[in-house]
């Protein structure tokens, strides 16, 4: 076996069950641009998941790119975002937001959670500042479940977010990249419907929950106007949309999307049982990501034997390591780290 890659969790293809409808339809001619038979059916299905018969689905290519089109979308042009520090919009993605004139406005991240409190204080002090107008003005709120750092929203939070945006007037966009491991997660305690009833965008992640590429970015109730050509305008339309439209109807199909994500979370435990009996300290994470502190030299000896990703240094010893696990994560993989851990 080579190495174990607990690196992240798109480092493989796609779900067998995806990759076996790509090659099935693979000799069909479609219409294209989002107009496929494929794409429709994976629409109407996610419009029933969801509990939303009047969504707007539109399907596009990656993570960065779903976040940087909504946003334009949602925010007139001096319109700002507001997201916590560790957010992945002001961390990770290359200025793409800011590229488009969107300022990021950002507040503390509690275990890469927004706390409400902090989100009514900061528009409470902006509005009742009388230059506000010379100001980039919030126009939406940003928020990833789960989080960076695989942590979940409770439910009253999210909803009590919500509220807030309602009484300022504030779109409220949800970064779903990794979203089916947050519903699989122990100790959530909302599901998809209820997401979406409380959101005015977001999106259902299908690079890192088993498919090979592809967002499905969702408007509970409706899309703004001539959104289909602010794809376009961001080079974010697909001319070939059954690459997408494939995938995500085979991941609707069948409760394919969750299987694949209760799958890695189980994984995911079983990793973090590992961890636990080496005796090595932990963060907390109901998720498929998890995070250990590793002495530095182990860390080191340990990377000869499996593959995972340095986060941040703790101290001048110790480093927090983050491992993913996925659809493909197995339990021989799990036992090769067990017995690197042990030697």
């Amino acid at each position: 076996m080579d190495r174990p890659s607990f690196e992240s969790d798109y480092n493989n293809g796609a779900h067998p069950d995806v990759l076996r409808r790509l090659v099935e339809t693979n000799g069909e001619t479609s219409q294209s641009y989002g107009y496929d038979t494929w794409s429709e059916s994976a629409r109407r299905k996610i419009r029933e998941a969801t509990g939303c018969p009047q969504a707007d689905i539109y399907f596009l290519v990656g993570g960065t790119q779903a976040n940087a089109t909504v946003t334009d979308a949602l925010l007139r042009p001096y319109g700002a975002v507001i997201a916590v520090e560790t957010a992945h919009i002001n961390v990770h993605e290359s200025g793409a937001v800011e590229a488009s004139g969107h300022k990021v406005i950002t507040l503390p991240s509690h275990e890469g959670r927004m706390s409400p409190d902090d989100l009514e204080a900061y528009l409470r002090r902006f509005f009742a500042d009388p230059t506000w107008e010379h100001m980039a003005v919030p126009g939406m709120v940003y928020v990833t479940i789960p989080t960076e750092l695989g942590t979940i929203y409770p439910k009253a939070d999210l909803e009590r977010i919500c509220d807030i945006c309602r009484e300022h007037d504030l779109r409220l966009f949800v970064d779903g990249a990794r979203l089916g491991y947050g519903l699989a997660a122990e100790g959530c305690d909302f599901d998809l419907p209820w997401l979406a009833r409380h959101c005015d965008a977001f999106y259902i992640g299908g690079t890192k929950v088993g498919a090979l590429c592809g967002e499905a970015v969702v408007f509970p109730q409706g899309a703004p106007k001539g959104f289909f050509t602010h794809v376009k305008a961001h080079g974010a339309l697909l001319a070939k949309s059954r690459l997408a439209g494939v995938q995500f109807d085979a991941l609707f199909t069948d409760g394919l999307y969750l299987r694949i994500a209760r799958h890695a979370i189980d994984m995911a435990m079983q990793l973090r049982d590992i961890f636990v009996e080496a005796g090595l300290e932990i963060k907390d994470s109901p998720t498929n990501q998890q995070f250990v502190v590793l002495e530095n030299s182990r860390m080191k000896a340990l990377m000869e034997k499996v593959l995972f990703e340095t986060w941040e240094p703790v101290d001048d010893r110790n480093t927090l390591c983050r491992f993913v696990t996925s659809w493909a994560t197995t339990a021989a993989e799990l036992q090769v780290l067990r017995e690197a851990l042990r030697g």
